[in-house]
Protein backbone atom coordinates (compact mmCIF):
# COMPACT_ATOMS: atom_id res chain seq x y z
CA UNK A 1 0.00 0.00 0.00
CA UNK A 2 1.44 3.50 -1.06
CA UNK A 3 1.74 6.17 1.20
CA UNK A 4 0.09 9.37 -0.55
CA UNK A 5 0.46 12.83 0.44
CA UNK A 6 -2.24 14.84 -0.41
CA UNK A 7 -1.09 18.58 -0.18
CA UNK A 8 -3.52 20.78 1.10
CA UNK A 9 -3.11 25.15 0.33
CA UNK A 10 -4.84 28.05 1.20
CA UNK A 11 -7.95 27.58 -1.32
CA UNK A 12 -7.64 24.33 -2.71
CA UNK A 13 -11.11 22.76 -3.02
CA UNK A 14 -10.63 19.34 -4.89
CA UNK A 15 -7.98 17.87 -1.74
CA UNK A 16 -11.07 15.81 -0.44
CA UNK A 17 -11.94 14.28 -3.54
CA UNK A 18 -8.62 13.91 -4.50
CA UNK A 19 -8.13 12.11 -1.20
CA UNK A 20 -11.47 9.50 -1.39
CA UNK A 21 -9.86 8.88 -4.54
CA UNK A 22 -6.63 7.58 -3.50
CA UNK A 23 -8.43 5.41 -0.62
CA UNK A 24 -10.46 4.01 -3.08
CA UNK A 25 -7.50 2.77 -5.04
CA UNK A 26 -6.19 1.07 -2.18
CA UNK A 27 -3.56 4.22 -0.95
CA UNK A 28 -2.79 5.37 2.64
CA UNK A 29 -3.96 8.56 1.79
CA UNK A 30 -3.62 11.70 4.25
CA UNK A 31 -3.35 15.39 3.91
CA UNK A 32 -0.45 17.43 4.28
CA UNK A 33 -0.60 21.31 4.97
CA UNK A 34 1.34 23.94 3.01
CA UNK A 35 2.83 25.17 5.33
CA UNK A 36 4.47 21.43 6.82
CA UNK A 37 8.15 20.59 5.92
CA UNK A 38 7.20 16.88 6.54
CA UNK A 39 5.75 14.67 3.97
CA UNK A 40 5.46 11.66 6.57
CA UNK A 41 7.58 9.28 4.44
CA UNK A 42 5.35 9.55 1.43
CA UNK A 43 5.45 7.37 -1.47
CA UNK A 44 3.42 9.35 -3.83
CA UNK A 45 2.90 12.91 -3.61
CA UNK A 46 -0.26 15.06 -4.78
CA UNK A 47 -1.14 18.46 -5.42
CA UNK A 48 -4.97 18.90 -6.20
CA UNK A 49 -7.14 21.25 -7.54
CA UNK A 50 -8.33 24.52 -6.50
CA UNK A 51 -7.84 27.96 -6.43
CA UNK A 52 -4.12 28.33 -3.67
CA UNK A 53 -3.76 31.68 -2.14
CA UNK A 54 -7.05 32.56 -4.60
CA UNK A 55 -5.02 33.12 -7.94
CA UNK A 56 -4.13 36.95 -6.83
CA UNK A 57 -1.15 37.09 -8.02
CA UNK A 58 -0.88 34.36 -10.80
CA UNK A 59 -1.94 30.75 -10.85
CA UNK A 60 0.56 28.79 -8.78
CA UNK A 61 2.75 31.73 -8.35
CA UNK A 62 2.67 31.56 -4.93
CA UNK A 63 2.08 28.49 -3.41
CA UNK A 64 5.37 27.30 -5.17
CA UNK A 65 6.89 29.51 -2.52
CA UNK A 66 4.97 27.16 0.36
CA UNK A 67 7.35 25.43 2.73
CA UNK A 68 6.05 22.41 1.82
CA UNK A 69 7.47 23.04 -1.48
CA UNK A 70 11.02 22.36 -0.89
CA UNK A 71 9.90 18.98 0.47
CA UNK A 72 8.10 18.31 -2.51
CA UNK A 73 11.42 19.43 -4.40
CA UNK A 74 13.30 17.28 -2.56
CA UNK A 75 11.28 14.22 -3.02
CA UNK A 76 10.75 14.59 -7.49
CA UNK A 77 14.95 14.57 -6.65
CA UNK A 78 14.96 11.39 -4.98
CA UNK A 79 12.88 10.05 -7.58
CA UNK A 80 9.49 10.33 -5.54
CA UNK A 81 6.30 10.18 -8.14
CA UNK A 82 4.38 14.09 -7.92
CA UNK A 83 1.00 14.86 -9.63
CA UNK A 84 -0.40 17.69 -9.92
CA UNK A 85 -4.04 17.97 -11.00
CA UNK A 86 -5.48 21.60 -12.52
CA UNK A 87 -4.06 23.88 -9.73
CA UNK A 88 -1.40 21.66 -8.75
CA UNK A 89 -0.19 21.21 -12.64
CA UNK A 90 -0.16 25.07 -12.36
CA UNK A 91 2.07 24.95 -9.62
CA UNK A 92 4.41 22.34 -10.23
CA UNK A 93 4.72 24.69 -13.57
CA UNK A 94 5.85 27.87 -11.95
CA UNK A 95 7.93 25.81 -9.20
CA UNK A 96 10.09 24.62 -12.47
CA UNK A 97 9.19 20.55 -11.44
CA UNK A 98 7.55 20.73 -15.34
CA UNK A 99 8.32 22.36 -18.42
CA UNK A 100 6.28 25.60 -19.17
CA UNK A 101 3.23 27.50 -18.19
CA UNK A 102 -0.23 27.67 -17.95
CA UNK A 103 -2.39 30.89 -18.98
CA UNK A 104 -5.79 32.12 -19.37
CA UNK A 105 -8.07 30.31 -21.36
CA UNK A 106 -8.45 31.62 -24.82
CA UNK A 107 -11.81 32.25 -24.51
CA UNK A 108 -10.80 34.34 -21.67
CA UNK A 109 -13.62 32.21 -19.60
CA UNK A 110 -13.77 29.76 -16.75
CA UNK A 111 -14.65 26.05 -18.30
CA UNK A 112 -16.44 23.27 -16.47
CA UNK A 113 -17.38 20.37 -18.47
CA UNK A 114 -16.33 17.00 -19.84
CA UNK A 115 -13.95 16.59 -22.41
CA UNK A 116 -11.73 13.79 -24.21
CA UNK A 117 -8.47 13.37 -23.81
CA UNK A 118 -6.24 11.07 -25.26
CA UNK A 119 -3.03 9.04 -23.73
CA UNK A 120 0.15 9.77 -24.91
CA UNK A 121 2.21 8.31 -22.61
CA UNK A 122 1.44 5.13 -20.91
CA UNK A 123 4.66 4.53 -18.88
CA UNK A 124 4.35 6.92 -15.56
CA UNK A 125 3.93 6.53 -12.20
CA UNK A 126 0.04 7.46 -12.87
CA UNK A 127 -0.91 6.34 -16.43
CA UNK A 128 0.63 2.85 -16.43
CA UNK A 129 -2.63 1.66 -15.82
CA UNK A 130 -3.73 2.67 -19.60
CA UNK A 131 -2.88 1.88 -22.90
CA UNK A 132 -1.07 4.58 -25.41
CA UNK A 133 -3.78 6.04 -27.52
CA UNK A 134 -6.68 5.28 -25.63
CA UNK A 135 -9.49 7.94 -25.25
CA UNK A 136 -10.88 8.91 -22.12
CA UNK A 137 -13.84 11.18 -20.77
CA UNK A 138 -12.21 13.68 -18.12
CA UNK A 139 -14.08 16.50 -16.49
CA UNK A 140 -11.98 19.93 -16.93
CA UNK A 141 -12.71 22.98 -13.92
CA UNK A 142 -10.66 25.66 -15.32
CA UNK A 143 -9.98 29.76 -16.10
CA UNK A 144 -6.04 29.22 -16.57
CA UNK A 145 -5.64 25.97 -18.55
CA UNK A 146 -4.09 27.21 -21.50
CA UNK A 147 -0.38 25.01 -21.69
CA UNK A 148 2.09 27.43 -23.43
CA UNK A 149 5.78 26.91 -24.27
CA UNK A 150 8.42 28.12 -26.31
CA UNK A 151 9.89 26.11 -29.69
CA UNK A 152 12.56 24.74 -27.94
CA UNK A 153 10.71 23.32 -24.78
CA UNK A 154 8.45 21.62 -27.43
CA UNK A 155 10.41 20.41 -29.52
CA UNK A 156 11.91 18.66 -26.12
CA UNK A 157 8.80 17.73 -24.88
CA UNK A 158 8.31 15.97 -28.67
CA UNK A 159 11.53 14.40 -29.03
CA UNK A 160 11.45 12.50 -25.53
CA UNK A 161 7.48 11.56 -25.34
CA UNK A 162 6.85 14.05 -22.42
CA UNK A 163 3.38 14.91 -23.28
CA UNK A 164 1.28 12.98 -21.53
CA UNK A 165 -2.51 13.39 -22.28
CA UNK A 166 -3.29 15.33 -25.74
CA UNK A 167 -7.20 16.79 -26.39
CA UNK A 168 -8.81 15.08 -28.90
CA UNK A 169 -11.32 17.14 -30.97
CA UNK A 170 -12.15 19.94 -28.78
CA UNK A 171 -9.03 21.84 -27.64
CA UNK A 172 -11.06 24.14 -24.91
CA UNK A 173 -8.60 26.06 -23.77
CA UNK A 174 -6.24 26.42 -27.02
CA UNK A 175 -3.50 25.32 -25.55
CA UNK A 176 -0.50 24.59 -27.98
CA UNK A 177 -0.33 21.37 -29.18
CA UNK A 178 -3.35 20.42 -27.77
CA UNK A 179 -1.75 19.46 -24.36
CA UNK A 180 -3.66 18.46 -21.86
CA UNK A 181 -0.36 16.85 -19.37
CA UNK A 182 2.76 16.88 -19.24
CA UNK A 183 5.66 14.60 -17.24
CA UNK A 184 9.22 16.14 -16.18
CA UNK A 185 12.55 14.05 -18.27
CA UNK A 186 12.88 11.45 -15.66
CA UNK A 187 8.93 10.92 -15.98
CA UNK A 188 8.15 10.78 -12.15
CA UNK A 189 6.42 14.12 -12.28
CA UNK A 190 3.50 14.28 -13.78
CA UNK A 191 1.01 17.32 -14.22
CA UNK A 192 -2.37 17.58 -16.11
CA UNK A 193 -5.33 19.80 -16.69
CA UNK A 194 -8.75 17.17 -16.82
CA UNK A 195 -9.31 16.37 -12.94
CA UNK A 196 -9.29 12.55 -12.97
CA UNK A 197 -11.00 12.21 -9.13
CA UNK A 198 -14.44 13.72 -10.93
CA UNK A 199 -14.80 10.65 -12.97
CA UNK A 200 -13.47 7.61 -10.80
CA UNK A 201 -16.36 5.77 -9.95
CA UNK A 202 -20.26 5.15 -11.94
CA UNK A 203 -21.95 7.59 -10.01
CA UNK A 204 -19.49 10.63 -11.04
CA UNK A 205 -20.64 9.38 -14.70
CA UNK A 206 -17.98 6.96 -15.30
CA UNK A 207 -14.59 5.72 -13.79
CA UNK A 208 -12.26 7.07 -17.08
CA UNK A 209 -9.87 8.77 -14.78
CA UNK A 210 -9.65 5.60 -11.71
CA UNK A 211 -6.51 4.45 -13.32
CA UNK A 212 -4.64 7.42 -12.65
CA UNK A 213 -5.10 6.27 -8.67
CA UNK A 214 -4.66 2.75 -9.47
CA UNK A 215 -1.37 3.19 -11.36
CA UNK A 216 0.59 4.82 -8.36
CA UNK A 217 -0.25 1.37 -6.55
CA UNK A 218 0.55 -0.68 -9.94
CA UNK A 219 3.80 -2.65 -9.27
CA UNK A 220 5.56 -1.09 -12.41
CA UNK A 221 5.35 2.41 -11.16
CA UNK A 222 8.32 4.45 -10.01
CA UNK A 223 9.38 2.97 -6.71
CA UNK A 224 8.59 5.16 -3.43
CA UNK A 225 11.47 7.53 -2.54
CA UNK A 226 11.55 6.33 1.59
CA UNK A 227 14.41 8.33 2.48
CA UNK A 228 12.89 11.49 1.67
CA UNK A 229 12.40 12.87 5.30
CA UNK A 230 11.86 16.77 7.29
CA UNK A 231 10.37 17.94 9.95
CA UNK A 232 6.93 19.66 10.65
CA UNK A 233 3.42 17.74 11.58
CA UNK A 234 0.56 17.08 9.50
CA UNK A 235 -2.06 18.32 11.59
CA UNK A 236 -4.28 21.26 9.28
CA UNK A 237 -3.36 24.88 10.64
CA UNK A 238 -3.05 28.32 9.43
Amino acid sequence: MKRVAVVVFPGSNCDADTLDAAQAAGSDAYYVWHRDTDLQQADVVVLPGGFSYGDYLRSGAIARFSPVMAAVAEHTRAGGPVLGICNGFQILCEAGLLPGALMRNAGLKFLSRPVRVRVEAADTPFTCRYERGEELVVPIAHGDGRYVADQKTLAELRANAQVVWRYVGDNPNSSVDGIAGVCNAARNVVGIMPHPERRNAPALGGQDGARVFLSMEARNATQPASDVRAVGGRHLRV
